[in-house]
């Protein structure tokens, strides 16, 4: 179906993405697997491209161009290609406005420039061990002494944590009994501070190039000109960008739901059964086109909402209704694509064993499919 949510620019970035993606990336995403990461040459040189700072204003060595569809091209180039730049997603999609939206002056320059170039990695930490999504059950504590913040506690799922120079940190400056949301602010935490610890590499059922790591803090001092925004604002810091990070997972599901049926025709037209292609079976035909169908609404779906992102339109609840149908949709498109491989489509060699892979954490990031129902229902009044 046709889209036309794009203009000349987002185009031509695209194709600038593709030839990138297709010479720096794919011929090396295996080796990038094994080892669990992306070399942070791969940054940088997406930074000399302008591929990461589209965002950041031009006298920081960005694009200047405040528009989240160029993030979506990105992500669209890379799961076409059957690759995942997952921590790249993390940095500039859901990261990056943090910092955009709340760094000062001075912060500003101090980081700006080496996050545009791609020199500056950075994580977000805010799950800890035992509260998921429960971000007001925060308990890693910022407690203030002088001019510095002295650091407490542990996160674990910290995607891009082994490599990041840059750490922003929820932590909790000062409690309130009567509400738990009150009270969290946004540290920054550079690598290589006393008492940082980034600990083990979790080995997870999918993304596998993408480093996932518990960190540790043990009065860790950090100067007070190292926090984002105001002190105790952080839960509506982080509520004010959810919106972005549901629209991102959507995006990606769709993508690599049509990645999916794509290699899934590839496949079905080569693979000989009873003496005949696969593709010939009705039932292929009957599930490709189902799936195709369901593809289809959900692009639908996601590209209605990104430009209602865009234009600042787009409300928290249909946010979860986007993300919660297009990560559903994705997890029916991978399943019964792999089923259409047969055996094969259980081996690893075979791309749709990643895809399946890859895709069951989509329903649980950003927010569960079950918390997406509950902001859902909050939204009609149940």
């Amino acid at each position: 179906m046709r889209r036309d949510i794009f203009t000349p620019d987002h185009e031509a970035f695209r194709q600038l993405a593709r030839e990138f993606i297709d010479k720096e990336v794919v011929p090396h995403y295996p080796d990038w697997e094994r080892a669990g990461q992306m070399p942070r040459e791969i940054f940088e040189r997406m930074g000399e491209l302008g591929l990461l700072g589209t965002a950041i204003p031009e006298e920081y060595g960005g694009g200047g161009m405040r528009d989240y569809r160029f993030n979506a091209v990105l992500q669209e180039e890379a799961y076409r290609a059957l690759v995942t730049l997952s921590t790249v997603r993390t940095q500039i999609d859901v990261i990056l406005p943090y910092f955009l939206e709340y760094a000062d002056v001075e912060q500003r320059e101090r980081w700006f420039p080496g996050l545009a170039c791609g020199k500056l990695l950075t994580a977000i930490a805010m799950t800890e061990p035992g509260t998921g999504s429960d971000l007001a059950g925060v308990r890693t504590t910022a407690v203030r002494d002088g001019e510095e913040y002295i650091l407490n506690g542990a996160k674990t799922f910290i995607t891009g944590g082994l490599l990041a120079d840059l750490v922003i940190v929820v932590a909790r400056t000062s409690s309130d009994p009567d509400n738990r949301r009150a009270g969290l602010s946004l540290i920054v935490v550079e690598s290589g501070r006393t008492g940082f610890t980034k600990g083990r590499v979790l080995d997870k059922l999918g993304c596998k190039v993408q480093d996932t790591v518990e960190l540790a803090f043990d009065n860790v001092r950090v100067p007070v000109t190292n926090r984002l925004g105001a002190e105790g604002q952080a839960f509506a810091y982080l509520g004010h960008n959810l919106a972005q990070e549901r629209i991102t997972v959507a995006v990606g599901s769709v993508a690599q739901a049509r990645s999916a049926i794509t290699a899934t025709i590839e496949y079905v037209r080569q693979r000989k059964v009873f003496g005949q292609p696969v593709a010939a079976y009705q039932n292929t035909k009957f599930e490709l086109a189902a799936l195709s169908t369901e593809v289809e609404a959900a692009q639908t779906m996601v590209d209605r909402a990104v430009l209602e992102l865009v234009e600042g339109q787009l409300s928290g609840a249909d946010a979860a209704r986007v993300k919660l149908f297009c990560t559903e949709v994705q997890a029916r498109v991978v399943d019964r694509c792999l089923q259409l491989f047969g055996g094969y489509g259980y081996m690893t060699e075979y791309p749709i064993a990643r895809l399946y892979a890859d895709a069951r954490v989509a329903r649980i990031y950003a927010g569960t499919s079950e918390v997406m129902k509950m902001i859902i229902a909050k939204s009609l009044g149940l």
